[in-house]
């Protein structure tokens, strides 16, 4: 971590102009000191949302990894969040699958004591709140997205609790491809299909440029009074067919009778040597 020092005119003469490296010294000398110095997480996911005229759409992949293993093929990763707003989750499953139910348990009771429907703003609140409390050690990277008496909302919420506002978002490993996409094809004042269509086209840029995003496109549209879920609304990795035929008949691999294998009790030592690994 390297930190700029502000002009000394604010912190006095003494302090000096330009980059400090104690960070960096002192990361040094834990390394010699044998401390593991804590690393970046990769996950795998493309999540995206965008507004049209008359609400929000928004995209997600279907793969959960472990590592390098494909455990899901089928991951849910659009949450729901209240009646008029949804959530997409990457990062870690269970981070964002807890998260996003805690959240909606909460704008529940919040609309039952209001009387009224919650706003995507309230959700949003919550959500920044509890992750900025854990300063990024719960790993959900989320786009939220609603619609509510002040019309169509889209946000980006960050592992460590700081949040954008704008009319197309990306997240996760594949947001840079989505991203790509949606900068060249998003235009102010789209409708449903077009919306649809672009969001389809962004996870799929995801998909084929990530590995750690993969098979199909989820997508939830999101209305004034009414929500639309399209599971799956497109597959991108279809499973592929088999070949052949795989299965062998006995006998096929040669096993060694009994008379050929020697007892270890028969074996004698006939050499030893020690010797010293420096």
């Amino acid at each position: 971590m390297v930190s700029l020092a502000v002009d000394n005119m604010l912190v006095g003469k003494d302090e000096p102009k330009g980059f400090l490296f104690e960070n960096c010294r002192r990361n040094a000398f834990m390394a010699k000191q044998g401390v593991t110095l804590p690393k970046a997480r990769s996950t795998g996911t493309t999540i995206v949302g965008v507004i049209f005229n008359e609400g929000v759409v928004l995209g997600a992949d279907t793969r959960a990894t472990g590592g390098s293993i494909v455990c899901d093929l089928n991951c849910e990763k659009i949450h729901y969040i209240a009646d008029n707003v949804y959530c997409c989750g990457a990062g870690t499953a269970a981070d964002t699958e807890f998260t996003t139910r805690m959240v909606s348990s909460k704008m529940e009771l919040l609309k039952l004591r209001t009387g009224r429907e919650g706003r995507v703003i309230s959700a949003l609140r919550m959500l920044k709140q509890y992750l900025f409390r854990y300063q990024g050690h719960v790993s959900a990277a989320l786009v939220l997205g609603g619609v509510d008496v002040t019309g169509p909302a889209l946000y980006t919420v960050y592992p460590h609790g700081s949040t954008d506002k704008l009319p197309y978002v990306t997240m996760g490993s594949g947001s840079l491809a989505a991203m790509s996409v949606f900068e060249d094809g998003y235009k102010v004042g789209m409708n449903e299909e077009e919306a649809k269509k672009l969001v389809r086209d962004a996870i799929r840029a995801g998909i084929v440029n990530d590995l750690g995003s993969g098979s199909n496109v989820d997508i939830t549209v999101i209305k004034q009074g009414s929500v639309q879920q399209f599971r799956p609304y497109e597959v991108i990795c279809k499973k592929s067919e088999r070949q052949g035929d795989y299965t062998f008949p006995a006998g096929t691999t040669a096993v060694k009778s009994s008379h050929d294998m020697v007892p270890f009790s028969a074996l004698r030592v006939t050499d030893e040597e020690v010797m010293e690994i420096s």
